[in-house]
């Protein structure tokens, strides 16, 4: 990838993290509000986990097409589009519970529409990134943007909490349509040109869906990020969706319990993309990928056997902390690896693990948290990330890219040194 800075990219990119970040602060605080209106009303990690199912499912199954789309149409337009149809779907949802409608299924409908435009939204932003920003500046404006979701993270369950205990729900609705209606005018100023490939493309879609796939597949470097990436968001990613359900079973129900664990989360991310962005900007990417998988399955192991509520609240702040320590660096690393104009079909695979990997794992963790608890499926998923990053790091693919990290090798490098060292193996 050249390292030549776009005009006006600083401009550029500002405006573009400006607009999403208002746009995202939004969808944050209805998620959050929505999620604890399922859990206080059901106390059911069944209920817990079809929210899980409604929230990202659709995300996973269209986003594959989505970032097939990114990779054909103008992204900017793309987005423009997805957010305003998910604005008019949480509209529609609010105008339904004001009436009286609040039947469960009628707020899994709305968030399975929502997730619907989040599987166009998020592979196309990732792929418009390394369009607006030079190449040696991607892990530092990644680790920028996570910083941002991070603070996002930490204002907007207190304004969740702030609003949902107030005064209901609904109103977390309308300042989500609020929130995308300015995230889509502020994207109107952002200059994202349409791709020289796109204009010429003579592939169809389905080929084009194929070769993405294709893509990931024969890179050894890739494929073994995506397997890690998948496994560990399933055995730490989705049991981390029933934490507030043993909030209310052990230390109470009220909103403010929950809303002082999403806080410690936060607070934690918030401090991980902070020392991404500046003090981890020049470390190795593989490294950092690697510990946080760790450090992922040894928290979520001691949250599983955390005697106290404070105890709880601080491991769920390490918790947070290893979030951008994980996905700032995989993000950069595959925004290195991949040509542009293959951005958007390898990061709608990227966004499909991700969407798939939460709803797929809470019907599995969601029953058994029922049957065995809570704790018991945090310690258990917990052990097996343990293990499972440990034979990330001793296969073929692994022990090559932690070789290459040890000598300093840059990102393009390690990918090499893997496929070569893959292959002759």
């Amino acid at each position: 990838m050249s390292t030549v800075e776009p005009a006006g990219w600083r401009r550029n990119t500002a405006l573009f993290l400006g607009g999403q970040t208002i746009s995202l602060f939004g969808s944050m605080v209805v998620q959050y509000a929505v999620m604890w209106y399922v859990t206080l009303q059901t106390r059911s990690a069944i209920a817990v986990a079809l929210y899980a199912v409604a929230a990202f499912l659709p995300q996973g199954v269209v986003s594959i097409f989505g970032g097939t789309f990114a990779d054909r149409v103008n992204r900017k337009a793309l987005i423009i589009v997805s957010d305003t149809s998910t604005a008019l779907a949480t509209l529609g949802l609010a105008v339904l519970m004001l009436n009286g409608v609040t039947d469960l299924w009628v707020i899994l409908v709305a968030c399975a529409v929502r997730s619907v435009g989040a599987g166009f939204q998020q592979p196309t932003v990732q792929a418009v990134i390394p369009q607006l920003v030079p190449a040696d500046r991607l892990l530092r404006i990644n680790g920028v943007f996570q910083t941002i979701q991070s603070g996002l993270a930490l204002l907007a369950p207190a304004v969740a909490g702030a609003l949902f205990g107030a005064f209901g729900i609904v109103p977390t609705f309308f300042l989500d349509v609020v929130t995308a209606l300015l995230g889509v005018g502020v994207l109107l100023l952002v200059t994202v040109p349409t791709l020289d490939a796109v204009a010429g493309k003579t592939t169809g879609f389905r080929e084009d869906l194929v070769e993405g796939a294709r893509f990931i597949w024969h890179h050894a470097f890739i494929r073994w990020l995506m397997i890690l990436f998948a496994v560990i968001i399933v055995l730490t990613g989705s049991p981390s969706f029933v934490t507030p359900l043993l909030i209310a079973q052990e230390w109470g129900g009220e909103v403010w319990l929950l809303t002082v664990l999403e806080l410690a989360f936060s607070i934690g991310m918030l401090l991980g993309g902070i020392a991404v962005s500046t003090l981890l900007a020049k470390r190795s990417r593989t490294r950092m990928i690697v510990l946080s998988s760790f450090g992922f399955g040894v928290f979520s192991l001691g949250l599983g056997l955390a005697p106290e509520l404070w105890v709880f609240y601080a491991l769920m702040f390490l918790f947070g902390a290893m979030i951008p320590l994980f996905s700032a660096p995989f993000m950069t690393l595959v925004q290195e690896a991949v040509p542009p104009e293959k951005q958007g079909r390898v990061f709608s695979y990227v966004t499909i693990v991700m969407a798939l990997s939460f709803p797929l794992g809470m019907v599995a963790f969601g029953p058994i948290a029922d049957a065995a608890g809570v704790r018991a499926l945090l310690v258990g998923t917990g052990v097996l990330a343990i293990l499972v990053t440990a034979v990330a790091v001793l296969v073929p693919s692994g022990r090559s890219a932690m070789r290459a990290a040890a000598e300093g090798a840059g990102p393009a490098a390690t990918a090499e040194r893997v496929e070569a060292e893959v292959d002759a193996g």
